[in-house]
């Protein structure tokens, strides 16, 4: 029955499939499963080679990452409680007894309270029917007591070593996020209604897109999260009018157009991470990073990384350092005349940048004057959930699967930090892709996020053993760089370092560590959101927060620094600009690419930029 206009309640009723169409629907996906898994067979196959010479190969390792020993581990600890274990046991069995009590009392039309709420923020279970429908809210509450009731009873494991109980609990969470209800289609409210309304069309269109994204994969699943056609890097994202006024083989080095007369006399240097591509500060016009700097008087210089492949296999750490950070001053010199600069530093390019500085300081370098770091650790020892991926055994594989190619493949590293947020990045596009048969929405920060970078093999190893293993660069002298040992100490310029309070790959309380490294004054920031929306915040954009403390010294802890802290409404850029403005000199005429001994190569955002591993 059709509900009026008006009501103000979302529409949750369904109307009958009509038959002819259901039933043609239901052949076309018959038809299209068959092909796909046709297909899918014809690719595993292989021809048959001659026998091989010599001894067979060893046997592949079916966990190479040593998941399940983990898991067995953690089983024995919790035996060796079976007490513990039953009372956990007889907990979860009393509320699901509540939760078919109150089941029963929504069908009967009493009022019954939720036991159980999925978590602030949850997308998952935002359709109206997983509250109004007492069968839905049934598989939503049963599902969340489940889910709660595994990962509470890996995390009470005691006596497990903290990196194994780590990644038990890491891969527990993949596990339960995983068998959500809203993730299957039959138990999914929106998509039951879909199909029903839509006479199985959503299904149809959903296989569609599936087939496509294990044919843009090779045979893989790659899940589209954003229609590629729907931007262009330098016509709809990355548009910042500049010019590329020097390039090596590992960078380009962009300078970009002054909008004022007149600019800071100190340039400043960027340095993005190389796990990504620049433009995350430079998307579009109205929330670009870059554009909005430019703005304030700043002659902003950006490195462009180049996308590594078999000739570049060689690229350590060192090369990054000595191609990316070192030449790239020499450049902003030539261009400009002026030997002192300010700098940023992104992610692993702030940890780049920050022993960059320490080996500056061996070396009487002093041409950075102040320093910014986002989101960017120096001390790995609490470095979140990216620490699950460099236990011994997930090196050697890494180490192994790299050894290949001499890189790793950047659909590798687009999964491990999808899989940091599975449910937004993975399974909320299953169920838009493939269960609802919908396009992904056309999103510049997806986009951004899908434009995949691969990893040189030797650098890629000396970052993950040497910071996130061996945690050696917090270390004074323990971490040795282009014959050099690093000390974070001899670092005495200042520094505004800022963090994101929901950041899942550089949290704020690893990257609040380094206040007490750095030998000079650190001014730390803690933006709202996460480790992209924190940064990546324009103040026009009027979102989110930041927190900053005024005292004269960092203490300890970032507990004692939250507790003196205050919170602001919108974005920090101002806060930073203020302190970097006061470090930038005096005002100068401003600056065009190619006025210095250096020329224009060709416009920005250069040819770098927009080399893609994946369509």
């Amino acid at each position: 029955m059709a509900k009026q206009p008006d009501s103000g309640k979302p529409d949750t009723d369904v109307k009958l499939p009509d038959p002819a169409v259901w039933a043609r629907n239901w052949a076309r996906i018959t038809e299209q499963s068959q092909k796909m898994l046709a297909e899918f067979a014809a690719k595993q196959q292989s021809e048959p080679g001659p026998a091989p010479a010599g001894p067979l190969p060893a046997p592949v390792n079916p966990d190479p990452l040593n998941i399940g020993g983990a898991f067995m581990e953690i089983a024995a600890k919790l035996m060796a409680d079976p007490a513990k274990l039953a009372e956990a046991q007889t907990r979860f069995w009393q509320d699901y007894a509540t939760l078919w009590a109150n089941t029963a009392d929504r069908f009967l039309g009493r009022e019954a309270p939720p036991l159980v709420q999925p978590d602030k923020g949850d997308k998952r279970f935002k359709d109206p029917a997983w509250q109004e429908s007492a069968v839905f809210d049934y598989l939503k509450q049963s599902y969340l007591l489940t889910a709660r009731w595994v990962q509470t009873t890996v995390q009470s494991a005691e006596g497990v070593d903290p990196k194994v109980a780590r990644k038990a609990e890491f891969y527990t969470k993949q596990f339960v996020d995983a068998l959500s209800p809203s993730n299957f289609a039959l138990t999914n409210p929106e998509v039951v209604r879909a199909t029903l309304d839509s006479n199985g069309e959503n299904l149809v269109n959903g296989l569609k897109n599936l087939l496509e994204d294990i044919e843009r994969g090779k045979g893989k699943l790659n899940v589209k999260m954003v229609d590629a056609k729907a931007f262009t890097v330098g016509e709809t994202i990355a548009t910042t009018p500049g010019k590329v006024i020097y390039q090596n083989d590992l960078m380009q080095l962009l300078q970009f157009e002054p909008t004022t007369k007149q600019v800071y006399r100190r340039p400043l240097f960027i340095v993005p991470p190389w796990i990504n591509k620049y433009y995350i500060l430079d998307l579009k016009p109205q929330n670009s990073f870059i554009r909005w700097m430019v703005a304030r008087g700043y002659t902003v210089f950006v490195v462009s990384w180049n996308q590594p492949d078999e000739t570049t296999v060689d690229k350590t750490f060192e090369s990054y350092m000595r191609e990316g950070i070192l030449e790239g001053l020499d450049a902003v010199k030539k261009a400009t005349g002026e030997d002192e600069v300010t700098a940023i530093g992104y992610c692993i390019g702030g940890t780049l940048m920050a022993s960059t500085l320490a080996w500056m300081a061996q070396k009487k370098d002093e041409r950075i004057k102040a320093v910014t770091f986002f989101a960017a650790q120096v001390d790995f020892a609490d470095a979140g959930e990216l620490s699950v991926f460099t236990d011994e055994d997930t090196l050697k594989y890494l180490e192994n699967l790299m050894s290949e190619k001499g890189y790793l493949d950047g659909g590798e590293m687009a999964t491990t930090f999808n899989m940091l947020r599975a449910n937004d990045l993975i399974w909320s596009f299953v169920v838009n892709n493939y269960l609802l048969g919908k396009e992904p929405f056309p999103f510049d920060l997806l986009y951004w996020n899908s434009d995949c970078t691969r990893m040189p093999a030797k650098m890629h190893g000396f970052y993950l053993r040497n910071m996130y293993q061996k945690n050696l660069l917090s270390q004074p002298g323990q971490l040795e760089l282009a014959g050099e040992k690093l000390d974070l100490r001899k670092i005495k310029i200042p520094v505004y370092l800022q963090a994101s309070k929901d950041d899942h790959i550089a949290p704020y309380k690893s990257v609040y560590k380094a206040t007490q490294l750095y030998g000079g004054p650190v001014r730390f920031l803690m933006a709202g959101s996460g480790h992209i929306a924190g940064v990546i915040n324009h103040p026009d954009a009027r979102k989110y927060q930041h927190w900053r403390n005024d005292t004269a010294t960092n203490p300890a802890n970032v507990e004692d620094w939250i507790k003196g802290a205050r919170e602001y409404p919108g974005s920090w850029w101002d806060d930073w600009d203020a302190w970097l403005s006061e470090k930038s000199g005096d005002k100068v005429p401003a600056r065009k690419p190619g006025d210095g001994k250096l020329k224009v190569i060709e416009p920005a955002p250069g040819s770098y930029v927009k080399k893609r591993i994946v369509d």
